[in-house]
């Protein structure tokens, strides 16, 4: 099992998903790893598609049978993961894998896999602006928008572990750095 991967991360609402889509719509030989997850499908989400949606029984046995490259539990009984089938299909394609992963499953790749891997961390230009796009978002409750903002001062914390870290302030410069970092690092030999 060997062939690049791209590692984008981000608290929530820094950006990451439109990063990602910009990237698999710009024409570079990258194919998106669906990951595995416990939680429910979310509005018009698809199995196989956003993500492979699992019961706790069935994750915990990918994790048993040592099908999963990474994951974790973050909350109780609520499961994350990316499957080796995912990558190896890939791979197989003749395609670099992209990660679109949280702030901790991006630091586990990139212990995983080294500098066969770019992780790119998208760092929101405060936490006051994160918490104001979450709000715009409007797809939580104040509640939950706190939990996210708490979240994101943690997984700030942890940024320096990416390769690269590209501050989103500006959507455009944004999306241009990250595609100038992944075409430069596919462009590059594997080791």
């Amino acid at each position: 099992m060997k062939g690049k991967l791209i590692i984008i991360s981000a608290p929530s609402g820094a950006g990451k998903t439109t990063i990602v889509r910009h990237l698999l719509n710009s024409g570079l030989n990258l194919s998106f790893s669906v990951s595995a997850t416990t939680r429910p499908a979310r509005g018009s989400e698809k199995n196989g598609i956003d993500y492979f949606f699992l019961t706790v029984p069935e994750f915990r046995m990918k994790i048993e049978n040592n099908e999963l490259v990474e994951w974790q539990e973050v909350y109780k009984d609520l499961y994350y993961g990316t499957l080796k089938s995912e990558m190896e299909r890939i791979w197989n394609e003749g395609k670099a894998v992209l990660f679109d992963v949280d702030v901790n499953g991006g630091v586990n790749l990139k212990k995983i896999f080294g500098k066969d891997s770019l992780s790119i961390f998208i760092m929101p230009p405060s936490v006051a602006e994160l918490e104001k796009r979450l709000i715009r978002r409007g797809t939580d409750t104040p509640d939950k928008i706190m939990m996210r903002v708490e979240k994101a001062k943690e997984e700030i914390e942890l940024a320096d572990r990416f390769d690269r870290i590209v501050v989103n302030e500006n959507l455009e410069s944004a999306k241009k750095d990250v595609y100038e970092l992944v075409d430069q690092f596919l462009k590059e030999n594997l080791s």
